[in-house]
């Protein structure tokens, strides 16, 4: 078979050029020459495309999509109850992080449940794979290891051996004959992902895809690869730390922003099943700027501390510094306070952190926030049996949050006496008559009623 030529796509104006350039001669545009594939009238696909039929919705017929537990709750509570046929799924992270041992566990699982799987490696021999499944103990005699980094003959093997879930480890050491560019570039990425998840649709295959990330921590490679597959999840945490944190961005079959806690051990990566121990405070004594958070991550509601410490500046611009929050909205809260409360931190220091090392993007952190930055101000302790969740808009009034009422549940299941709640979140009847509950509509009334305590 003739190889197929490449041409360079400027992906500002579209013109095509035979080779590359550092600069488009049609829009002038830099850097913008991109390799693909040259379009033919006849391609290898043709033939499907022409046999497809045309169907009506009301004709398709529903098709339950069978669940595949990986063995792993909180893997399966981040895929949305499992792996589902033909679904295909990329999962990114710092190198070192656990995504192969995580995956490794999840496929030596499935072989002893008699599903036959594939483990792809372009970065391991099958030597080095089988050592590392025996350091965490994933005895799976039926594992199918295949070492490999050329597009034709792992598409071939997965064609043949039609396995039921099979991992790629990593989609950026493949590569396709049919570019002349480099394993790990744009064209190389996009044309192997491509290629490999249109064998898993057509197959049934479920396919896990490991990708590489950039040291701004996003998945590497063009944006177009996390739009084609089904399901995006991110390892987070520190690889010093013990813990790893799995989120869901993206996922067509379950909710998104799950969030999976992981604790790493000698035997691999064991899940976490009260995750809201892990970020409270271990302390007995209660301590000033602490303020414990009921945050929703997915279905699933969490306690999370926040810790503030104000001290006074010695520098012209005092500093602003939030971890695991975000910095910009805690600038906006100090301005709120200030404004609204008649508490200023012009010449004062701020620092905020969310224990554990987890990320907090919502803004039901708001009320936590402006009460923890108060009581390290004010060197007064927030009573330890206090939760507290709301959002704070700019004009001091206290937002509903949803799902207040599982919050609340999961705060008293876990012995919390005392809710700082917003009062469109104030449930009815007597559900949670063990439970102080105290709704406030604005952020003065709020900082007032922590003072009385």
């Amino acid at each position: 078979m003739a190889k197929n030529k490449t041409q360079y796509v400027c992906n500002a104006c579209g013109a095509d050029f035979p080779k590359w350039q550092g600069q488009c001669p049609a829009c002038n545009e830099w850097n913008s020459l991109e390799e693909t594939i040259e379009q033919k009238t006849q391609h290898r696909y043709a033939s499907i495309a022409k046999t497809t039929p045309n169907q009506k919705l009301s004709e398709i017929a529903l098709e339950d999509f069978g669940r595949i537990s990986t063995g792993i709750s909180e893997f399966d509570r981040v895929l949305g109850g499992g792996l589902v046929d033909a679904g295909v799924v990329l999962i990114g992270g710092d190198p070192g992080i656990g995504k192969s041992t995580l995956l490794l566990q999840t496929l030596a699982n499935l072989s002893l449940e008699s599903i036959p799987v594939m483990y792809v490696s372009g970065e391991e021999s099958a030597a080095q794979i089988a050592l590392r499944a025996k350091r965490i103990d994933s005895d799976a005699p039926d594992l199918v290891v295949y070492p490999e980094i050329q597009l034709d003959k792992i598409l071939h093997s997965l064609e043949s051996a039609r396995p039921k879930v099979a991992v790629i480890d990593s989609i950026q050491t493949v590569y396709s004959d049919q570019l002349t560019s480099a394993p790990g570039s744009v064209a190389q990425v996009r044309e192997c992902a491509a290629q490999l998840t249109r064998l898993a649709k057509s197959t049934g295959i479920s396919l896990i895809l490991v990708g590489h990330v950039t040291k701004e921590g996003n998945i590497a490679g063009p944006r177009v690869l996390e739009h084609i597959v089904d399901t995006v999840l991110y390892f987070e945490g520190d690889t010093q730390s013990s813990f790893r944190l799995v989120r869901a961005i993206k996922n067509r079959f379950g909710a998104v922003n799950e969030l999976g806690v992981f604790a790493m051990t000698e035997k691999g990566l064991k899940g976490v099943n009260n995750p809201s121990a892990l970020f409270l405070s271990q302390s007995s004594d209660s301590v000033p700027g602490a303020c414990v958070l009921v945050t929703q991550e997915g279905s699933r509601p969490i306690l999370v501390e926040i810790q503030a410490l104000v001290d006074s500046s010695h520098i012209p611009n005092p500093r602003r510094l939030a971890v695991g929050l975000e910095q910009n909205r805690l600038a906006m809260l100090l301005a709120v306070m200030n404004r609204h409360a008649g508490i200023s931190c012009f010449d004062q220091d701020v620092f905020l952190n969310a224990v554990g090392g987890v990320k907090i993007s919502e803004p039901a952190a708001d009320l936590a926030v402006l009460l923890a930055i108060q009581s390290s101000l004010k060197n007064k302790a927030l009573p330890k049996d206090l939760v507290v969740f709301g959002e704070v808009g700019l004009a001091g009034e206290i937002r509903a949050c949803p799902r207040g009422q599982e919050r609340l549940r999961e705060a008293a299941k876990l012995g919390f006496k005392k809710a700082i709640i917003p009062k469109a979140n104030m449930p009815k009847g007597v559900q949670f008559d063990s439970m102080e509950i105290h709704a406030v509509e604005r952020i003065e009334v709020a900082l007032q009623l922590v003072r009385d305590f």
